[in-house]
């Protein structure tokens, strides 16, 4: 009997992509790993989506004496190359001893004929690497044979930049990769802001994950790029130069300034009021600034000055100070800025007074493990710089919020995670979760509130300010949403007080029955050794 032939299991581009990367893996360090391979992908997509615009051009007799003309590639956000700059010509320099430098002169010449590329582009950064050439030869051939109908380039340079980006992440764990959001996340927060159009600012970019999700969002219900606005800044070099790359590859304009810079200490839009905010920033970042550094800046003018040792109140000033009046912005933030400082501290008393001037819209805490670099638990904040009624947008239609004024929408998500939904063992929001959270926060927000919204007991809650007041203006769900089950209810806080007291007076004790027992056999003449 002859066996039917086991068919052999498709493994997906990027995952076979990935796996053959990894052979530089130990020659460079994972946050200088990800600008080398995703630098060599920018050439090789950007050659392809050159190839796409140049037969449309030849196809055209009107066109076709233009098809050496680089505004006819930058209308279409398609970046020009000349011979040198296509990947067939470096590909063919791949084994040769040059191929450093014809890939730095690829780089130069792109950002001569695209100007909207100047400082993207890691020029002179393989030389310095001193890549052993047999592995960055290997790499080259690997992304060569890339395989795949142009028709589908678009979607492949989503799929592979994305699919690196996360990898990346992981892999760079130990060294902090600050520079992507999970995407899970990022999707979540687009789907409730809704960013259909005006301007979307990150004042900390990263990668450029959150601009990538906007269009994503915007695609998804049929709306046009080009009334997005793209803002955004970021102080690491490295990921400066990778957000550029990421929204470039994906034809998406951007204006993150002509350099990386601090978002505190060097404001690149100063004049800017966006219409979306979205962001991530470094989770509890400390000196930030000198403690006479700031202390006067209009950022936080009318609060407290947000103190050098936690930047996390320093950040939600910033971003509602660039944010227009009917603007909403999405941030996440480590759960200790929900609680963090008492009364008289700034901390505690910025939190009170964005909340007396009706700043914080929603608190949704999602489960742990969500994030590549840290394990912590996480809060997404909704914040706008008014709750009155309004008309909005949303799934494509013109809506009418209520009049939200003194409440503030409470949402536990910590067990609505699924820590199995993917291969690297991170916890997901599955999309019935999402869509759970993103209707009680549309529901919590409609003028039919009283028909579609209800709290409902370990989900979700909407707080008077008064109520807020009466827990001394604490933003942790735990302390208003009801729990059926005891152990979630919990105030954490009091009970670790409790414990490090306990703790403490136990570690008296010892010493004590220590010096006691000590001094006791020292008596008899049996001293004990201290050393």
């Amino acid at each position: 009997m002859i066996m039917a032939k086991k068919e052999k299991k498709q493994v997906p581009l990027e995952a076979s992509l990935w796996a053959a990367c990894n052979k530089l893996r130990g020659s460079v360090a994972a946050t200088d790993y990800v600008n080398v391979v995703l630098g060599l992908l920018f050439l090789r997509f950007a050659y392809d989506k050159y190839q796409i615009q140049r037969e449309k051009l030849l196809e055209n007799e009107d066109t076709k004496i233009f098809v050496d003309n680089p505004k006819f590639y930058s209308r279409d956000n398609v970046f020009y190359l000349g011979e040198k700059e296509r990947w067939p010509y470096i590909n063919a320099h791949s084994k040769k001893n040059d191929i450093y430098q014809v890939i730095d002169t690829a780089y130069t010449n792109m950002e001569k004929n695209n100007p909207a590329l100047k400082g993207a582009l890691p020029i002179g950064y393989y030389a310095d690497l001193h890549i052993e050439p047999s592995k960055f030869s290997s790499l080259l051939d690997e992304i060569n044979k890339m395989q795949y109908s142009l028709t589908q380039t678009d979607d492949v340079i989503g799929r592979v930049y994305e699919y690196f980006l996360r990898k990346f992440c992981i892999a760079a764990k130990s060294e902090k990769g600050e520079f992507y959001t999970p995407g899970n996340i990022v999707d979540l927060m687009t789907r409730i802001i809704q960013p259909y159009q005006g301007s979307v600012y990150d004042p900390c970019c990263g990668s450029g994950g959150m601009f990538v999700q906007s269009a994503k969002f915007v695609d998804a219900h049929q709306g046009n790029r080009k009334e997005i606005t793209i803002y955004g800044q970021e102080n690491s070099p490295k990921s400066y130069r990778l957000a550029r790359m990421n929204l470039a590859i994906r034809g998406l304009s951007c204006d993150l300034g002509e350099e990386n810079a601090d978002s505190f200490l060097h404001d690149l839009h100063p004049k800017l009021l966006a219409d979306y905010i979205l962001a991530n920033p470094p989770f509890n970042l400390k000196a930030w600034r000198t403690e006479k550094q700031l202390t006067e800046d209009d950022r936080w003018k009318g609060y407290a000055t947000p103190p050098v040792g936690n930047a996390n109140y320093a950040w939600i000033l910033h971003m509602l100070s660039h944010l227009s009046y009917d603007g909403t912005a999405a941030f996440l933030l480590a759960n200790g800025a929900l609680n963090a400082g008492v009364e008289g501290e700034a901390e505690y008393e910025i939190r009170k007074k964005l909340i007396q001037d009706n700043k914080v819209e929603a608190i949704i805490v999602l489960p742990r493990d969500m994030f590549y670099a840290t394990d912590i638990s996480v809060t997404l904040w909704l914040c706008g710089n008014h709750k009155k009624a309004k008309k909005v947008r949303r799934n494509g239609t013109e809506v009418m919020l209520r009049n939200r004024e003194n409440e503030i929408l409470f949402i536990d998500a910590r067990e609505m995670g699924d820590n199995g939904a993917n291969d690297d063992g991170f916890t997901l929001l599955p999309e019935e979760s999402k869509e759970r959270i993103i209707n009680t926060v549309f529901a919590w927000q409609s003028e039919d509130y009283r028909t579609y919204y209800h709290n409902i007991p370990e989900f979700c809650y909407s707080a008077t300010i008064q109520e807020i007041k009466k827990r001394n203006y604490a933003l942790s769900p735990s302390k208003y949403i009801k729990f059926v089950n005891s152990d979630n209810d919990i105030d954490y806080q009091k009970e670790m007080l409790s414990l490090q007291k306990e703790l403490t007076q136990l570690s008296q004790k010892m010493k004590e029955g220590q010096f006691a027992l000590a001094k006791a056999m020292e008596e008899i003449g049996y001293a004990i050794d201290k050393s």
